[in-house]
């Protein structure tokens, strides 16, 4: 019988190489995607086609709206994302408007209930501490306090059956990343990332994400196949 696992999957191109890897890993993977009241929804779209593409036993969207509580340009429209035109520089020292309060600690909430229902012990997200805007959420150490919490607060943890987080991207660069989905076969012309979107999944070119993507694809030394409007 194949291990259950729940993948954590946004539509880009991290969490579809993340996908990808527990596949190659031998577990049976049920991706888990998160309406969070973001702006960008095309992702969602995308998330289902990575869940399809590659494998994905089911898909689930669960919802968990911050647009309550605001705090991020992904999910008020009291601010702009920034982008280079602004004259805005990545890893620039300070945490960016578009990390969202809590968001990676909900996902994770809401991916561990599930795990417990389908009685899966693993859970894959694609955090990473390298090519990142300097998120305190992307970090080893909130991984590893995650995985911590997991194990006292389920009645699967109580009982000493225990959970393991795994972010397999954490220590890599995006070029990393790029080539290691290149040799998995994920097609990243499948996937958004960009911060703002359009309805069609269309890149704007300019925020945080749209350059790492783009600057990962050309370190790796691979056509960038992103949709660009």
């Amino acid at each position: 019988m194949t291990t259950p696992a729940v993948v954590l999957v946004s539509g880009g191109m991290d969490s579809a190489v993340v996908l990808a890897i527990a596949r190659e890993q031998g577990f049976a993977t049920h991706a888990m995607s998160v309406r969070y009241g973001q702006r960008h929804l095309s992702e969602l779209d995308a998330a289902q086609r990575v869940a399809t593409m590659l494998g994905a036993v089911e898909h689930k969207t669960v919802e968990i709206d911050l647009r309550t509580i605001g705090g991020s340009a992904l999910t008020s429209e009291t601010y702009e994302v920034p982008t280079d035109a602004d004259g805005h520089e990545i890893g620039s020292g300070n945490i960016p408007v578009t990390y969202v309060p809590a968001r990676n600690t909900l996902m994770l909430s809401a991916a561990l209930g599930w795990a417990e229902v389908l009685g899966a012990r693993d859970i894959f997200c694609g955090v990473n501490a390298v090519d990142y805007s300097g998120y305190p959420d992307c970090r080893p150490e909130f991984i590893a306090a995650f995985e911590t919490l997991a194990n006292l607060a389920t009645r699967a943890g109580v009982e000493g059956t225990r959970f393991h987080v795994h972010a397999p991207l954490m220590r890599m660069s995006k070029a990393d990343i790029a080539r290691e989905g290149e040799r998995l076969g994920v097609d990243f012309a499948q996937t958004v990332s960009c911060y703002q979107a359009d309805a069609g999944g269309r890149a704007c070119g300019h925020c945080d994400a749209c350059l790492l993507r783009a600057r990962g694809f050309a370190d790796a030394g691979l056509a960038d196949p992103t949709r660009y409007r």
